[in-house]
């Protein structure tokens, strides 16, 4: 598929999931979920917290049968100016994987710039810059780069930046701020196959980790607020081969600020990095954890 004819199926795909939504939305709700208002099936999720990340921000997260791996987030230059915070001796950033318990089983380096997405798969740690070089950093086990490549479908030096990423069947999932969408991509070859468009409200506008399950895609969105008494996240649950939206889970009051996104033993796992924009840091209580997500 050229770049054209993917351009004209994802519009024409768009189009179509904004008109599905609409007649989605008015059918029956599920028999297994709770009835909300205007006829709408929702549910809620609650956190627990399971433990605290290595010394860092924790902003991704990625289960695999060896435990759970962390991408670390650094803010350097400007942003760091931004954030009120020191200038990091090492521009580096870490992916570390430890056990259930917590426990550091091993570190793989990468040259990822304030990371906000991470997968693992076909050997590799795919770690996700939301600033400046962007891109893609494929990094093998023992850190040795493998390969930088820019987001699909923008320009060659600049794809934008991006708040997710997933491995499932061999194939890279990046949740991508400039195309506004989860984009499925060929690892070996970069071409881009499928977009689901990001799931549109007007009180949600931040888009963060995705997450597989059973063939659907969850996604943490949540609203622009300036801190974290006025944050109202919620889950949104995609249909990975048509892109139409399933159902949107809110979460209870309390709960921890979510932002990378995992899979784990039919549980979802997900992290609090510290650092939310427009907020002071560390205004979240559960900043720097690792905790699960529950529906009730």
């Amino acid at each position: 598929m050229t770049k054209r004819e993917f351009l004209t199926v994802s519009i024409g795909t768009g189009l179509a999931l904004a008109k599905g939504s609409a007649a989605f939305s008015q059918q029956p709700p599920d028999a297994t979920q709770k009835k909300g208002g205007q006829g709408k099936a929702f549910r809620k999720a609650k956190t627990t917290k399971l433990f605290k990340s290595p010394q860092g921000f924790p902003n991704a997260v990625a289960a695999t049968e060896e435990g759970l791996w962390i991408g670390e987030q650094k803010l350097s230059g400007p942003q760091a100016v931004t954030y009120h915070l020191p200038e990091p001796k090492s521009l580096t950033e870490d992916a570390w994987l430890v056990d259930w318990d917590g426990k550091l089983l091993k570190t793989v380096t990468t040259s990822s710039r304030n990371t906000s997405g991470m997968a693992v798969g076909g050997g590799y740690v795919w770690m996700v810059a939301n600033a400046p070089p962007e891109g893609v950093f494929q990094v093998d086990m023992n850190s040795r780069p493998v390969s930088h490549r820019q987001i699909p479908l923008g320009p060659p030096n600049d794809g934008g930046g991006c708040h997710g990423a997933l491995w499932q069947d061999g194939k890279l999932w990046i949740a991508s701020l400039r195309l506004r969408g989860n984009l499925r991509v060929d690892p070996k070859t970069w071409e881009p196959e499928f977009l689901i468009p990001f799931y549109q409200a007007p009180d949600r506008v931040r888009y963060h980790g995705i997450a597989w399950d059973n063939g659907t895609i969850w996604q943490i969105v949540g609203n622009d607020c300036k801190r974290y008494g006025e944050y109202r996240p919620c889950l949104v649950r995609y249909e990975a081969a048509t892109g139409k939206v399933l159902e949107t889970v809110e979460f209870v009051p309390g709960s921890c600020d979510p932002h990378g996104l995992a899979t784990h033993d039919g549980k979802l796992i997900s992290c609090d990095a510290g650092i939310h924009p427009g907020w002071p840091n560390n205004d979240s209580p559960t900043a720097g954890w690792i905790f699960q997500i529950d529906f009730v």
